[in-house]
């Protein structure tokens, strides 16, 4: 059973569109290949990885909320340093 094509027009900026034009005549491909490819690979992630952020969310809150209630309980006098320090690496690192 054919499936009927659909026409698309999207623009890249010139680095991009080299990159896509590199890759595809690389691989001995039309641009439109590669780009149909990148979708595709898109596209058939999107639930994994969506199963897969709250997965690794659930799972830092879970150690987060572990060690706060370990160094809560157990070394409460080294808590405020604890988020003084991270609170530093925060913004040394992360700029916020």
């Amino acid at each position: 059973m054919s499936h009927p094509s659909k026409h698309c027009t999207i623009r890249f900026d010139r680095e991009r569109y080299e990159r896509i034009l590199a890759l595809a005549t690389e691989q001995g491909t039309t641009p439109s290949e590669i780009i149909r490819a990148a979708v595709d690979a898109y596209v058939g992630t999107t639930a994994m990885l969506g199963s897969s952020h709250r997965r690794l969310a659930r799972i830092g809150e879970f150690m987060q909320l572990a060690l706060d209630v370990i160094i809560s309980e157990q070394y409460p006098e080294f808590r405020d340093r604890i988020i003084a320090n991270a609170d530093k690496r925060l913004e040394q690192y992360h700029g916020a």
